[in-house]
């Protein structure tokens, strides 16, 4: 099978693209910058008129997640940015694939779950109508998916996809980052409902939909257990060991978003969305529940960066036989930490975690200054969080 990524260059383009070929498939990632590293074949585009880069399409799938990051205030300037870096791809694609004599085999239209809005406790599933705002985030969804339509394909599928989990996305980093470093209480209420997706899954979905030629139409991509905001960062402090965070209020939200230029609406709305067609096909989740999900990825995480594994241990832990002045260095960059145990393991990096009190008001305001002073970026569409630029 030929699979055509249009903006595939993202952290979930890598993902799809790096899947695929795995399994077989011939994959082409559309690029405006192609640098010839990473999965397929990288061909050259402007992503506004067609040119050479159309006879790629032909017989192809095309799956489109062209589009700009939402890090940016919601003024309407901004608005219009964020709508046309979407709109202005898609209908290149579409003006493309209607000039071929063999047109594309199928079309996989991404957006996101935040089409939705802030829906409050109501269940959604692929029947529920868009909402009307926020602008910055229903508003651009909405346009997306309008451009896509009656796109010169077999068939097409409109993706809305949830809050994907990977260490590979700046979402998940960032957010690991804050709960590593005390800052993983909920956002305002904590009751906005959050609908997430590991990234096994995700894929998995990519697959399903590319391999099933009578699936079409809005598709859910999203666990089917979502959870309120306070459960979901919860789930986040259990994974790293972390303890009880203070929670972020609205109102230092609000002035938080201002000062670093993003919006606050991506944290504090939120969508309890269920993927109705997927289970009525009898799809099957690798993570449907988020404890399990979070624990394979830190074990993934933590695989990739030899921090050690160690779930429920409040102590300090390095293989201080290999980097003695760093143990030492750590154990007394918390007031109170206990002293370093040697351990066994082939572990080549050490971490702390506060053991008393007094170490977590150390971490929680040594994590608080650093999160200060650094700007924070809201990622949208399948990765709609508040992650922290390093």
């Amino acid at each position: 099978m030929k699979v055509v990524l249009a903006g595939g260059a993202g952290s979930l383009g890598r993902r799809i693209a790096a899947d695929l070929a795995t399994r077989g498939d011939e994959v082409v990632v559309l690029s405006r910058s192609p640098s010839g590293g990473g999965p397929g074949r990288q061909v050259r585009w402007d992503g506004v008129t067609p040119g050479p880069w159309a006879a790629e399409l032909a017989g192809a799938t095309v799956i489109n997640l062209a589009g700009e990051l939402v890090d940016r205030r919601p003024t309407a300037a901004n608005i219009d940015l964020l709508t046309e870096s979407r709109v202005r791809p898609t209908r290149a694609l579409r003006q493309a694939a209607a000039g071929l004599a063999v047109p594309p085999a199928a079309w996989i239209q991404m957006s996101t779950l935040a089409i939705y809005g802030d829906a409050g406790d109501a269940v959604l599933d692929e029947s529920a109508p868009p909402a009307d705002g926020p602008p910055q985030m229903a508003g651009v969804a909405r346009a997306w998916e309008t451009a896509a339509i009656g796109a010169t394909a077999l068939r097409q599928v409109v993706l809305r996809t949830a809050v994907v989990l990977d260490p590979g996305t700046p979402a998940y980093e960032r957010l690991t980052w804050l709960t590593r470093r005390g800052l993983g209480g909920r956002i305002g209420s904590g009751r906005q409902w959050v609908s997430w997706l590991h990234i096994a899954d995700f894929v998995a979905i990519i697959r399903y939909c590319l391999d099933d030629d009578t699936l079409a139409g809005v598709i859910h991509a999203t666990s089917p257990e979502p959870v309120r905001n306070i459960e979901f960062m919860a789930a986040f402090r259990r994974a790293w060991d972390r303890p009880a965070a203070p929670p972020t209020p609205r109102w230092l939200l609000r002035l938080g978003a201002v000062l670093l230029r993003t919006d606050p609406a991506l944290a504090l709305t939120g969508r309890r969305c269920v993927p109705a067609r997927l289970a009525g096909q009898g799809f099957a989740f690798y993570y449907p529940r988020l404890g399990p999900a979070l624990d394979d990825l830190r074990r993934t995480l933590s695989a990739r960066a030899c921090w050690p594994i160690r779930p429920r241990q409040r102590a300090f832990s390095a293989t201080a036989s290999r980097m003695p002045r760093l143990a030492r260095a750590s154990a007394r960059s918390l007031p109170g930490s206990p002293a370093c145990p040697l351990t066994q393991s082939q572990e080549t990096r050490c971490r702390c975690v506060a053991a008393s009190s007094r170490c977590q008001r150390s971490a929680f305001l040594t994590g608080l200054l650093s999160a200060v002073r650094q700007p924070l970026r809201f990622h949208f569409g399948s990765q709609d969080v508040i992650p922290l630029r390093r």
